[in-house]
């Protein structure tokens, strides 16, 4: 599980700065018995040992907030509650039980996501596709009117420092096993008291879907 990966990189981080923190007493030593150059050389492996462990936490802070992607599975459930003309009051539930509300104002509600997918040697590896849920926004199905409208949006990932999605946008060439970074989005009509159901395929497409009949029904009549 992703879960367990993130403790096992600062682990690796954690062991990397030990290693650093005992070449830099050891080049200490050195340094005060005059023996300059494994002086040196145990503060250079030091700097190595140090970006490691750098480098791991870095990595185990951008990987916290996405999941594995094997199968299609279900990344959140939303429901809608109609407040006025184009306006809807929405919550989303997430499959760990924790969930979002917020007001959309439009149409339609959009959902989108974050999706890395690796490249063929990292698969071979173990490394399967990762999610992450990005924002909730409304959508209006007139062009003319949304270009009139302020975009009504709320956030769904939590803030991080360092998130691995942007990392391969800003430095590509520092992350050579990701083989794609994209996004993806599903929308569906804004009706009150539907119920919908959002899913991930493998291939990183959100897929949204009612989730029940009576929803599947009034998604009919209003013409999907």
């Amino acid at each position: 599980m992703l879960e367990s990966l993130a403790p096992i990189i600062y682990i690796i981080a954690l062991i990397a700065l030990l290693f650093a923190v005992v070449h830099g007493h050891a080049s200490r030593r050195h340094w005060r018995a005059r023996r300059h150059g494994h002086a040196l050389h145990r503060a250079l492996w030091m700097v190595v040992f140090f970006l490691v462990a750098l480098l791991g936490g870095l990595l185990g802070t951008s990987v916290v907030g996405y999941r594995r992607l094997t199968d299609e599975v279900p990344v959140a459930m939303l429901t809608a509650r109609q407040l006025g003309p184009q306006d809807f009051s929405l919550r989303v539930d997430f499959p760990d039980g924790s969930h979002r509300s917020g007001e959309l104002k439009g149409d339609e509600w959009q959902l989108d996501a974050r999706v890395i997918k690796w490249t063929p040697r990292a698969v071979t590896l173990g490394a399967q596709p990762l999610y992450r849920l990005d924002r909730l926004s409304g959508r209006y199905r007139d062009a003319a009117q949304a270009q009139q409208k302020l975009p009504s949006v709320f956030a769904l990932g939590d803030d991080s420092p360092v998130d691995l999605w942007q990392l391969k946008q800003k430095f590509p060439q520092w992350l050579p096993w990701i083989d794609a970074d994209y996004g993806s989005a599903a929308y569906l009509p804004l009706i009150d008291g539907a119920n919908y159901r959002a899913t991930l395929s493998p291939l990183g497409g959100l897929v949204a879907r009612p989730a029940d009949a009576a929803t599947a029904e009034k998604l009919k009549a209003a013409g999907w």
